[in-house]
């Protein structure tokens, strides 16, 4: 334009396209417009801070503060709040605490939505109980907390599994005239769901009921997906029909929730039922609908059903993710049907979904069952080479899969790297490589790896002692089978009974 637009008209522009999320645009719209010589204000320059956060340029964006300063303006509350959610939102907890702390001893002050983001940062990477300091040290401030504050903690204590602690910081908001509200009660609803203290969770829907707070959508689908989780179908059906009730209608998720419930019981028809409900009730299936049947499907072993429902779900236009495909891999990989794997991940690089350590450890595992061992590692070896970290079920199965198949001394290289690279081997780990070193007669090399398991803090289960002692025996070693049975009691790893168990389902000799 000429002349060129004002500062304010830009800015009003810059925010409808953040609006929007198009930051990477905004961005590049505010850098076009300053070369263009236009000046920007301190709101047009917090946006451009704000967009830099998004993607997670903070470099950027504390550089954007610096040009604030630089220009003579004073950075506002919304600057500064700008910051330190996006420290926060890139994973920065620590560096945004130590922003605050400095600008705190520059003299700059704070309000609830700053300390509200500080809360809500330290909550998301399970720091609750610092969120819980924080929140102290704000009320020493004289600022007061909003439920919206409260509601965060308790939330962060939740999913760190400290439900009593939790309802405890309820109580106290109460206490202080602060009253929660649905989002608060859903939130201590799905803890102590979590945690299966159905008690407590009555207690709290009885509290709501008596406080006159009425339970939405959310609230059911947690106690529906909580009761289905367990197998409980009877109560998930009961609170479905008090959902409906209180003038509460299902979703998708509630109807996701009881086709999960079924699958688990293995009653595909129901599941199958409540999926055309959902459909007959006006609603569309959505992708994680879909995966819940081709699941289901997969796992009772009915293949073709489960490749008819992902053809069904082209139809309606729903674009598969990774979860679809890595649950189609493995029904097809235990159904033998391995040929028709690799066209589904052509397809999976042709959709942009491309396969992560799930899919290709899917494959392994079809691969060393059938003792397919060169093509196994070879994918193994391609899988590192696409940059994708095997974890420790991955090295666990390919482990497993050589030892079975008499490549004994690939397995034990394997085995010790992982021991050398520090990984935190489980038990299932140590059994493999154990039950390899027996199968082939080294019974005193699998004792010295028992030893090394508690010296790397992993306990071993009656599957470790029962191949040590059958490897002995099989070595026609009873005397120190006796000796290694009596030493496993000692060393108080299992009880008494337990170990003779054990040795009843080992024996195979008169002798011992």
């Amino acid at each position: 334009m000429r002349p060129p637009p004002s500062v304010v008209q830009l800015t009003k522009i810059l925010g409808a396209i953040v609006k929007m999320k198009h930051y990477p645009t905004a961005i590049s719209l505010s850098l076009r417009a300053q070369s263009k010589g236009i000046t920007p204000s301190l709101v047009s320059l917090n946006i451009l801070i704000n967009c830099y956060c998004h993607v997670g340029h903070m470099y950027f964006a504390f550089s954007t503060l610096g040009k604030i300063l630089k220009m003579g303006h004073q950075p506002d509350t919304i600057t500064l709040n700008t910051l330190m959610k996006g420290l926060c939102i890139n994973q920065m907890v620590g560096e945004a605490l130590g922003f605050h702390d400095d600008l705190i001893a520059k003299g700059f002050r704070f309000n609830q939505v700053s300390y509200g983001t500080l809360i809500n940062g330290l909550c998301k990477t399970g720091k609750s109980r610092a969120a819980i300091v924080l929140l102290r040290n704000i009320e020493r401030q004289g600022i007061k907390p909003n439920i919206v504050i409260y509601t965060t903690i308790i939330d962060g204590l939740c999913k760190d599994g400290l439900v009593i602690e939790a309802r405890d910081l309820c109580s106290e908001m109460i206490e202080r005239r602060i009253s929660p509200d649905v989002v608060t009660y859903n939130t201590l609803i799905h803890g102590f769901c979590s945690m299966g203290r159905w008690e407590e969770t009555y207690e709290l829907l009885n509290e709501m009921f008596r406080k006159e707070i009425n339970p939405n959508v959310y609230t059911w689908n947690i106690l529906l997906d909580a009761f289905c989780k367990e197998g409980k179908i009877t109560e998930a059906q009961a609170m479905l029909a008090l959902m409906m009730k209180s003038d509460n209608k299902p979703d998708v998720v509630t109807f996701n929730g009881l086709m999960d419930g079924y699958f688990l019981r293995n009653d595909v028809n129901a599941s199958r039922e409540v999926f055309n409900k959902m459909i007959r009730s006006g609603l569309s299936p959505n992708v994680t609908s879909y995966n819940i049947l081709i699941d289901g499907y997969c796992k009772n072993k009915m293949i073709d059903e489960a490749m008819d429902t992902f053809r069904e779900m082209h139809r309606r236009n729903l674009v598969p993710n990774i979860i679809t495909y890595n649950s189609l891999i493995d029904g097809l990989c235990k159904s033998g049907r391995i040929s028709q794997v690799q066209d589904f991940i052509y397809e999976m690089h042709d959709k942009g979904q491309l396969p992560n350590v799930i899919t290709y450890t899917v494959l392994l595992d079809a691969l060393c069952k059938r003792q397919h061992l060169d093509e196994a590692t070879m994918l193994f070896r391609k899988i590192v080479d696409h940059g994708i970290q095997p974890n420790v079920y991955t090295y666990t199965i390919l482990i497993d899969g050589l030892c079975k198949g008499g490549r004994l001394n690939l397995a034990r290289q394997i085995f010790q790297q992982l021991l050398t690279k520090g990984y935190r081997l489980d038990v299932q780990s140590y059994n493999c490589m154990i039950s390899g070193l027996c199968k082939e007669g080294f019974v005193d090399e699998a004792m010295t790896l028992l030893y090394k398991m508690e010296e790397n803090r992993c306990l071993p289960n009656l599957v470790t002692i029962e191949t040590i002692l059958r490897g002995l025996l099989k070595n026609n070693e009873n005397d120190k089978a006796k000796k290694f049975l009596l030493e496993m009691t000692d060393r108080g790893w299992f009880k008494k009974n337990f170990i003779l168990a054990v040795a009843g389902n080992c024996v195979c000799s008169s002798n011992f």
